[in-house]
């Protein structure tokens, strides 16, 4: 069977990051299965400068339209790549490219998320979650004070760089948080992202240095509480 280029991205890292984010959560579908959309750097629903005085605009031009990217084009180059060794039959660099395309994969589809779960300061969304979200937390953590500092924790003590990650649990109908480092390693298989903060040093080194809890601190400010019930309901569904 021959796997065009997105049948290989979602057969061969679509549960790392969890399925239904690839059903038309945070990526537009186009009408064609062989879209290039996915393919493309999303743009904000906000300006760089917009998430000030918690994030600076520099960080936020720099991680969006350098870093991001890069992993954009990192994917790419992992598909042409693996797609020469097939055409080859040579899989010499097997493993190399597909731990790139891991990486790079991952570094696309939680960039993504993290751009769409923030929102200005005191912004609509920003004041906490509630409704169905909100009865979940409690359910799930607690509350919501203990959620927090439970995702904070997890969020200050990824060893190097990585997530902080909430994610939905569909076996038992449950969130979770877990962390992630880099953008692959200790992924959860079958669980969906939600929410995430970033927590590599590119980040967050410009305004906050070396104060990675400052950092996490301020970032509940800006976390969009309504994309991530829209979010959540999505992965129930």
């Amino acid at each position: 069977m021959t796997l065009d280029r997105r049948s290989f991205i979602r057969t061969a890292g679509l549960a790392a990051a969890g399925a239904p984010l690839l059903g038309g959560s945070l990526f537009a579908q186009s009408a064609e299965p062989s879209g290039s959309d996915f393919y493309e750097l999303p743009e904000l629903p906000y300006g760089y400068a917009d998430l000030e005085p918690v994030i600076d605009a520099q960080t936020m031009e720099i991680h969006h339209s350098r870093h991001h990217q890069g992993y954009i084009n990192g994917l790419k180059a992992a598909e042409e790549a693996l797609a020469a060794a097939r055409a080859s039959e040579d899989y010499g660099l097997i493993q190399h490219w597909s731990r790139k395309l891991s990486f790079h994969f991952g570094g696309h589809v939680l960039h993504t998320l993290f751009w769409q779960t923030m929102a200005p300061p005191d912004s609509s969304g920003t004041g906490g979650p509630s409704g169905e979200l909100a009865t979940a937390i409690d359910r799930d953590f607690g509350s919501f004070d203990a959620f927090r500092g439970q995702f904070s924790a997890a969020a200050r003590t990824v060893e190097g760089s990585g997530w902080a990650l909430l994610h939905y649990r569909p076996q038992d109908n449950r969130l979770v948080v877990a962390q992630a480092e880099k953008q692959h390693d200790l992924a959860m298989w079958g669980a969906t992202p939600i929410l995430g903060i970033d927590v590599w040093e590119h980040a967050y080194y410009l305004r906050y240095q070396n104060r990675r809890a400052d950092y996490v601190d301020a970032w509940w400010q800006v976390v969009n509480w309504n994309r991530v019930a829209e979010l959540y309901q999505s992965a129930r569904g």
